[in-house]
């Protein structure tokens, strides 16, 4: 999900896809990315993340060549890209991350409620866009052979979106343990788990910074009666709607919360940069709809910069611990298919 954007966006976005989009690598206003490179062809593919040392990936896909019919991690070294899988390949997963060490793995996976895919949310009547928060996700350690490790979750619905602090001591998730999707961290063998979040809204995708003392995230905050309302309406089926999310910093304790962006739209998928001087996301406030690319901003939300310039897609950007590398996830040079490849590109 961060997270648990998926694919079925991804398919909707690459819809407007244009002839630009089929055989486009690098825009030239795209000043900060150079050497790019695509990674993966002929499926989705999404939350690329880095190994301590730079050196390999882990990443979510869905291709029915790699029997991998709904979300599966895999894992490769960067340079001699050659997937393997390192989920169970039952269920539905997402969001894997390298623990210390680059041994071992954090992802959350449904593989424990069943073999086969959780289903998709139907087309609503409403023609609401909503995403399926699944109450079968716990989150796993792993080794890069497969074998399940550790349970680090067990709780009544959905727990996922772990990821790890660059420190190697907390880890950041979120749960609907309280009934509602916020933050909790906890430590890396799964104790100590403390409720971090509190407003009423989905509180998904966190990342902590370069230091381990602040973390970035998206959230969606209703406050109007009526929005209030379908939230709720919609959380009571295991869903949530991401069309209106902004982006928030708060301590690794939850003190000094604070709304970085207020760009309206869809803002999400933030990540620090190295030096912690710059918040990396994904948005459409430029374009609304389906329209979105990469942007920079300064971590009280000023000076926004844009990125990327894809007409269609652009999201999940990670820079490498190193900070010489940025990967993400694009519709650029698909074909005209509805794919959505992992991208790589020296960072300037």
């Amino acid at each position: 999900m961060k997270r648990i954007l998926s694919i079925a966006f991804l398919s909707a976005a690459v819809l407007l896809a244009n002839a630009q989009v089929a055989d486009t690598i690098h825009y030239p206003q795209e000043k900060h990315l150079k050497n790019i490179r695509q990674l993966t062809t002929h499926g989705d593919y999404a939350e690329a993340y880095w190994s301590f040392d730079s050196k390999q990936i882990t990443f979510q896909a869905t291709n029915q060549e790699w029997n991998a019919p709904c979300d599966q991690i895999f894992s490769s070294a960067l340079e001699s890209f050659s997937p393997k899988l390192i989920s169970t390949g039952t269920g539905r997963t997402t969001c894997s991350y390298f623990l210390p060490g680059d041994s071992t793995i954090l992802y959350a996976s449904t593989h424990l409620a069943g073999k086969d895919c959780p289903p998709k949310p139907a087309p609503r009547a409403d023609h609401k866009y909503v995403w399926a928060i699944y109450e079968s996700f716990e989150i796993f350690v792993a080794d890069m052979n497969g074998k399940i490790l550790k349970q680090l979750t067990n709780s009544p619905g959905y727990d996922a979106e772990a990821t790890l602090s660059p420190k190697g001591d907390k880890i950041v998730f979120t749960s609907m343990r309280s009934g509602d999707p916020e933050l909790y961290t906890m430590n890396i063998d799964g104790s100590d788990v403390k409720q971090i979040t509190n407003g009423l809204g989905y509180d998904g995708g966190a990342f902590f910074s370069p230091d381990g003392k602040k973390i970035v995230f998206r959230a969606s905050r209703p406050t109007k009666e009526e929005d209030v309302k379908i939230y709720k309406d919609l959380l009571k089926e295991g869903l949530v709607m991401p069309t209106a999310m902004e982006l928030f910093t708060c301590d690794v304790d939850g003190k000094n919360l604070k709304q970085v962006t207020h760009l309206g739209g869809a803002n999400w998928a933030p990540f620090f940069s190295p030096d912690g001087r710059k918040i990396i996301f994904s948005s459409n406030h430029v374009q609304n709809g389906y329209h979105f690319n990469l942007f920079l901003c300064d971590p009280d939300g000023n000076n926004v910069e844009q990125v990327t310039y894809d007409p269609v897609f652009d999201a999940f950007p990670v820079f490498s611990p190193d900070g010489k590398k940025l990967i993400w996830s694009s519709n650029r040079n698909n074909g005209g298919t509805h794919d959505t490849n992992l991208f790589v590109a020296d960072w300037e």
